[in-house]
Protein backbone atom coordinates (compact mmCIF):
# COMPACT_ATOMS: atom_id res chain seq x y z
CA UNK A 1 0.00 0.00 0.00
CA UNK A 2 2.64 2.59 0.86
CA UNK A 3 4.17 4.12 -2.26
CA UNK A 4 7.67 3.12 -1.15
CA UNK A 5 6.65 -0.55 -1.08
CA UNK A 6 5.37 -0.85 -4.63
CA UNK A 7 8.46 -2.26 -6.33
CA UNK A 8 10.03 -4.44 -3.65
CA UNK A 9 8.42 -7.16 -1.58
CA UNK A 10 11.47 -8.91 -0.16
CA UNK A 11 10.31 -10.58 3.04
CA UNK A 12 12.86 -11.44 5.67
CA UNK A 13 10.78 -14.41 6.79
CA UNK A 14 12.86 -14.79 9.94
CA UNK A 15 12.52 -13.43 13.45
CA UNK A 16 15.57 -11.94 15.11
CA UNK A 17 17.00 -13.55 18.23
CA UNK A 18 14.91 -13.03 21.36
CA UNK A 19 16.09 -10.00 23.37
CA UNK A 20 17.99 -10.67 26.57
CA UNK A 21 16.57 -9.84 29.98
CA UNK A 22 17.73 -6.23 30.01
CA UNK A 23 16.20 -5.50 26.60
CA UNK A 24 12.94 -7.14 27.69
CA UNK A 25 12.78 -4.95 30.78
CA UNK A 26 13.47 -1.83 28.72
CA UNK A 27 10.76 -2.82 26.26
CA UNK A 28 8.33 -3.41 29.12
CA UNK A 29 8.96 0.07 30.49
CA UNK A 30 8.59 1.62 27.04
CA UNK A 31 5.33 -0.16 26.28
CA UNK A 32 3.88 0.53 29.72
CA UNK A 33 4.65 4.22 29.25
CA UNK A 34 2.95 4.19 25.85
CA UNK A 35 -0.12 2.43 27.25
CA UNK A 36 -0.53 5.00 29.99
CA UNK A 37 0.13 8.09 27.88
CA UNK A 38 -2.43 7.68 25.13
CA UNK A 39 -3.91 10.94 23.98
CA UNK A 40 -6.85 11.96 26.20
CA UNK A 41 -10.24 11.85 24.54
CA UNK A 42 -9.57 8.67 22.52
CA UNK A 43 -11.18 6.03 24.74
CA UNK A 44 -10.53 2.40 23.88
CA UNK A 45 -13.36 0.62 22.13
CA UNK A 46 -14.43 -2.61 23.83
CA UNK A 47 -13.73 -4.94 20.89
CA UNK A 48 -10.23 -3.52 20.38
CA UNK A 49 -8.75 -3.62 23.88
CA UNK A 50 -7.64 -7.26 23.65
CA UNK A 51 -6.36 -7.13 20.07
CA UNK A 52 -2.94 -6.19 18.80
CA UNK A 53 -4.49 -5.47 15.40
CA UNK A 54 -7.98 -5.54 13.95
CA UNK A 55 -7.13 -5.92 10.28
CA UNK A 56 -4.57 -7.12 7.80
CA UNK A 57 -3.89 -5.82 4.30
CA UNK A 58 -3.30 -8.09 1.33
CA UNK A 59 -1.60 -6.54 -1.69
CA UNK A 60 -2.24 -9.10 -4.41
CA UNK A 61 0.55 -9.83 -6.86
CA UNK A 62 1.59 -12.87 -8.86
CA UNK A 63 3.65 -14.29 -5.99
CA UNK A 64 1.01 -13.71 -3.31
CA UNK A 65 -2.20 -15.05 -4.78
CA UNK A 66 -3.00 -17.57 -2.01
CA UNK A 67 -2.68 -15.84 1.38
CA UNK A 68 -2.22 -17.90 4.54
CA UNK A 69 -1.39 -16.63 8.01
CA UNK A 70 -2.04 -16.68 11.75
CA UNK A 71 -3.15 -13.05 11.84
CA UNK A 72 -6.37 -13.95 13.66
CA UNK A 73 -4.21 -14.78 16.72
CA UNK A 74 -3.45 -11.06 16.94
CA UNK A 75 -7.17 -10.26 16.93
CA UNK A 76 -7.50 -9.69 13.19
CA UNK A 77 -10.98 -10.18 11.75
CA UNK A 78 -10.85 -7.66 8.89
CA UNK A 79 -9.12 -8.20 5.57
CA UNK A 80 -8.38 -5.19 3.39
CA UNK A 81 -7.73 -6.38 -0.16
CA UNK A 82 -5.64 -3.71 -1.85
CA UNK A 83 -7.17 -4.28 -5.26
CA UNK A 84 -9.09 -6.82 -7.32
CA UNK A 85 -7.60 -5.55 -10.58
CA UNK A 86 -4.18 -4.01 -11.13
CA UNK A 87 -2.59 -2.73 -14.31
CA UNK A 88 -5.67 -3.87 -16.24
CA UNK A 89 -5.53 -7.49 -15.03
CA UNK A 90 -8.51 -8.69 -13.01
CA UNK A 91 -8.58 -11.19 -10.17
CA UNK A 92 -12.38 -11.39 -10.42
CA UNK A 93 -14.21 -13.03 -13.34
CA UNK A 94 -17.09 -11.32 -15.06
CA UNK A 95 -15.87 -7.71 -14.90
CA UNK A 96 -15.04 -7.55 -18.61
CA UNK A 97 -11.32 -7.08 -17.93
CA UNK A 98 -8.45 -9.38 -18.97
CA UNK A 99 -7.99 -12.07 -16.35
CA UNK A 100 -4.79 -12.59 -14.40
CA UNK A 101 -2.96 -15.87 -14.99
CA UNK A 102 -3.92 -17.02 -11.47
CA UNK A 103 -6.82 -15.94 -9.30
CA UNK A 104 -7.40 -16.27 -5.55
CA UNK A 105 -9.55 -18.98 -4.01
CA UNK A 106 -12.09 -16.48 -2.73
CA UNK A 107 -14.28 -19.17 -1.17
CA UNK A 108 -11.41 -20.48 0.95
CA UNK A 109 -10.43 -16.96 1.96
CA UNK A 110 -14.01 -16.16 3.00
CA UNK A 111 -13.82 -18.99 5.55
CA UNK A 112 -10.66 -17.68 7.25
CA UNK A 113 -11.20 -16.04 10.64
CA UNK A 114 -8.93 -13.16 9.64
CA UNK A 115 -11.23 -12.49 6.68
CA UNK A 116 -14.55 -12.43 8.54
CA UNK A 117 -15.10 -8.92 7.18
CA UNK A 118 -13.57 -7.94 3.85
CA UNK A 119 -12.99 -4.44 2.52
CA UNK A 120 -12.66 -5.03 -1.21
CA UNK A 121 -10.10 -3.00 -3.10
CA UNK A 122 -11.12 -2.03 -6.61
CA UNK A 123 -8.97 -1.08 -9.64
CA UNK A 124 -5.45 0.26 -9.22
CA UNK A 125 -1.97 0.53 -10.69
CA UNK A 126 1.35 -0.55 -9.26
CA UNK A 127 2.84 2.79 -10.29
CA UNK A 128 1.36 5.63 -8.25
CA UNK A 129 1.99 8.40 -10.79
CA UNK A 130 0.29 6.40 -13.52
CA UNK A 131 -2.68 5.73 -11.24
CA UNK A 132 -3.11 9.42 -10.53
CA UNK A 133 -3.23 10.29 -14.22
CA UNK A 134 -5.80 7.57 -14.92
CA UNK A 135 -8.27 8.00 -12.08
CA UNK A 136 -11.34 8.34 -14.33
CA UNK A 137 -10.49 5.08 -16.07
CA UNK A 138 -9.78 3.35 -12.76
CA UNK A 139 -13.13 4.51 -11.38
CA UNK A 140 -14.87 3.08 -14.45
CA UNK A 141 -13.07 -0.25 -14.00
CA UNK A 142 -13.95 -0.17 -10.31
CA UNK A 143 -17.66 0.17 -11.03
CA UNK A 144 -17.46 -3.04 -13.08
CA UNK A 145 -15.51 -4.86 -10.37
CA UNK A 146 -17.98 -3.86 -7.66
CA UNK A 147 -20.82 -5.27 -9.77
CA UNK A 148 -19.25 -8.77 -9.73
CA UNK A 149 -18.07 -8.63 -6.09
CA UNK A 150 -16.10 -11.60 -4.75
CA UNK A 151 -17.89 -14.29 -2.72
CA UNK A 152 -16.83 -12.93 0.67
CA UNK A 153 -18.56 -10.96 3.41
CA UNK A 154 -18.13 -7.49 1.95
CA UNK A 155 -17.84 -4.93 4.73
CA UNK A 156 -16.82 -2.05 2.48
CA UNK A 157 -14.90 -0.93 -0.58
CA UNK A 158 -11.50 0.65 -1.10
CA UNK A 159 -10.35 2.81 -4.01
CA UNK A 160 -6.60 2.17 -4.25
CA UNK A 161 -5.27 5.44 -5.64
CA UNK A 162 -3.30 6.77 -2.69
CA UNK A 163 -3.42 10.40 -1.64
CA UNK A 164 -0.95 12.86 -0.19
CA UNK A 165 -0.78 16.64 -0.17
CA UNK A 166 1.85 16.78 -2.93
CA UNK A 167 -0.79 15.57 -5.40
CA UNK A 168 -1.85 18.95 -6.77
CA UNK A 169 -4.94 17.62 -8.55
CA UNK A 170 -6.20 15.35 -5.77
CA UNK A 171 -9.44 17.29 -5.40
CA UNK A 172 -10.57 16.08 -8.84
CA UNK A 173 -11.00 12.67 -7.25
CA UNK A 174 -13.82 13.83 -4.98
CA UNK A 175 -16.67 14.02 -7.53
CA UNK A 176 -15.53 10.84 -9.31
CA UNK A 177 -15.91 8.79 -6.13
CA UNK A 178 -19.67 9.37 -6.22
CA UNK A 179 -19.91 6.50 -8.74
CA UNK A 180 -18.49 3.93 -6.30
CA UNK A 181 -20.40 1.92 -3.68
CA UNK A 182 -20.43 2.67 0.03
CA UNK A 183 -19.02 2.23 2.62
CA UNK A 184 -15.97 3.51 0.75
CA UNK A 185 -12.41 4.07 1.94
CA UNK A 186 -9.28 5.71 0.54
CA UNK A 187 -5.73 5.84 1.97
CA UNK A 188 -3.62 8.84 2.83
CA UNK A 189 0.03 9.41 3.70
CA UNK A 190 2.15 12.49 4.30
CA UNK A 191 5.21 12.53 2.06
CA UNK A 192 5.78 16.25 2.61
CA UNK A 193 5.47 16.07 6.42
CA UNK A 194 2.97 18.91 6.54
CA UNK A 195 1.65 17.61 9.87
CA UNK A 196 -1.56 15.95 10.90
CA UNK A 197 -3.64 19.09 11.36
CA UNK A 198 -2.71 20.54 7.95
CA UNK A 199 -3.30 17.17 6.26
CA UNK A 200 -6.72 16.86 7.90
CA UNK A 201 -7.78 20.38 6.98
CA UNK A 202 -6.71 19.87 3.37
CA UNK A 203 -8.67 16.64 3.09
CA UNK A 204 -11.70 18.26 4.63
CA UNK A 205 -11.83 20.83 1.84
CA UNK A 206 -12.59 18.26 -0.87
CA UNK A 207 -13.07 14.70 0.39
CA UNK A 208 -16.75 13.67 0.50
CA UNK A 209 -17.98 13.38 4.08
CA UNK A 210 -19.13 9.77 3.69
CA UNK A 211 -15.68 8.41 2.76
CA UNK A 212 -13.31 6.94 5.34
CA UNK A 213 -9.54 7.33 5.54
CA UNK A 214 -6.81 4.77 6.15
CA UNK A 215 -3.79 6.72 7.41
CA UNK A 216 -0.44 5.13 6.47
CA UNK A 217 1.75 5.66 9.52
CA UNK A 218 5.09 6.13 7.72
CA UNK A 219 7.02 4.02 10.24
CA UNK A 220 8.08 1.57 7.53
CA UNK A 221 10.30 4.14 5.84
CA UNK A 222 11.30 5.96 9.03
CA UNK A 223 9.24 8.99 8.06
CA UNK A 224 8.02 9.18 11.67
CA UNK A 225 7.75 7.16 14.84
CA UNK A 226 4.63 5.66 16.41
CA UNK A 227 3.96 8.59 18.74
CA UNK A 228 4.04 11.09 15.88
CA UNK A 229 1.84 8.80 13.77
CA UNK A 230 -0.66 8.64 16.63
CA UNK A 231 -0.74 12.44 16.68
CA UNK A 232 -1.59 12.41 12.96
CA UNK A 233 -4.46 10.00 13.56
CA UNK A 234 -5.78 12.13 16.40
CA UNK A 235 -5.66 15.25 14.22
CA UNK A 236 -7.48 13.47 11.41
CA UNK A 237 -10.10 12.22 13.88
CA UNK A 238 -10.63 15.67 15.32
CA UNK A 239 -11.39 17.10 11.87
CA UNK A 240 -12.99 14.19 10.00
CA UNK A 241 -14.55 12.26 12.89
CA UNK A 242 -13.05 9.20 14.57
CA UNK A 243 -15.29 6.69 12.80
CA UNK A 244 -13.81 7.80 9.48
CA UNK A 245 -10.19 7.15 10.51
CA UNK A 246 -8.28 3.87 10.65
CA UNK A 247 -4.51 3.30 10.71
CA UNK A 248 -2.22 1.30 8.45
CA UNK A 249 0.69 0.03 10.54
CA UNK A 250 3.58 -0.53 8.16
CA UNK A 251 5.09 -3.90 9.06
CA UNK A 252 8.24 -3.47 6.96
CA UNK A 253 11.51 -1.55 7.17
CA UNK A 254 14.17 -0.56 4.62
CA UNK A 255 16.70 -3.29 3.97
CA UNK A 256 20.39 -2.63 3.68
CA UNK A 257 21.26 -2.65 0.00
CA UNK A 258 17.76 -1.73 -1.13
CA UNK A 259 14.25 -3.08 -0.90
CA UNK A 260 12.41 -3.90 2.30
CA UNK A 261 12.38 -6.53 5.03
CA UNK A 262 9.84 -7.54 7.62
CA UNK A 263 9.84 -5.44 10.79
CA UNK A 264 11.16 -7.15 13.88
CA UNK A 265 8.82 -7.69 16.85
CA UNK A 266 10.65 -4.96 18.76
CA UNK A 267 10.04 -2.54 15.88
CA UNK A 268 6.41 -3.44 15.21
CA UNK A 269 4.94 -3.88 18.69
CA UNK A 270 5.37 -0.21 19.71
CA UNK A 271 3.33 0.80 16.67
CA UNK A 272 0.46 -1.47 17.63
CA UNK A 273 0.54 -0.31 21.23
CA UNK A 274 0.62 3.38 20.30
CA UNK A 275 -2.48 3.10 18.13
CA UNK A 276 -4.78 1.51 20.70
CA UNK A 277 -8.27 2.92 20.37
CA UNK A 278 -8.09 2.90 16.57
CA UNK A 279 -8.75 0.06 14.18
CA UNK A 280 -5.27 -0.95 13.03
CA UNK A 281 -4.42 -2.83 9.82
CA UNK A 282 -1.06 -4.48 9.21
CA UNK A 283 0.57 -3.78 5.86
CA UNK A 284 0.83 -6.25 4.63
CA UNK A 285 0.19 -9.75 5.92
CA UNK A 286 1.31 -12.09 3.12
CA UNK A 287 4.51 -10.18 2.42
CA UNK A 288 5.69 -9.23 5.89
CA UNK A 289 3.73 -10.73 8.79
CA UNK A 290 4.84 -14.34 9.05
CA UNK A 291 3.68 -17.00 11.49
CA UNK A 292 6.99 -16.55 13.32
CA UNK A 293 6.46 -12.81 13.64
CA UNK A 294 2.92 -13.30 14.96
CA UNK A 295 4.22 -15.69 17.61
CA UNK A 296 7.02 -13.34 18.60
CA UNK A 297 4.63 -10.40 18.95
CA UNK A 298 2.35 -12.40 21.23
CA UNK A 299 5.31 -13.60 23.29
CA UNK A 300 6.70 -10.11 23.65
CA UNK A 301 3.33 -8.72 24.69
CA UNK A 302 3.02 -11.46 27.32
CA UNK A 303 6.49 -10.63 28.66
CA UNK A 304 5.75 -6.92 28.94
CA UNK A 305 2.53 -7.57 30.84
CA UNK A 306 4.22 -9.74 33.49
Amino acid sequence: MPDENRTAHDVAGQVHDEPDGMRRRLMAVTLLTMFTSLTPGCALEADETASLAEGVVWQIDGDHIDPHGDWDKLGVRDLLVQWTAVDGQSFLPGAGLPMAARVPDWTRIANERWASNVIVGLAGRFDENTARTQIADLVAQSVRLAAVRPPVHVAGWYFPVEIDSTWADAAQLGPLLAALPRPLWISVYDRANVGGRALAQWLDTWLPKDIGVFFQDGCGVYARGPRAAREYADALSETLGKRRVRIIAEAFRPKEGGGFRAATPAELLPQLVAYKGYRVYLFDGPHYVSTELVGALLSMRAQTSE
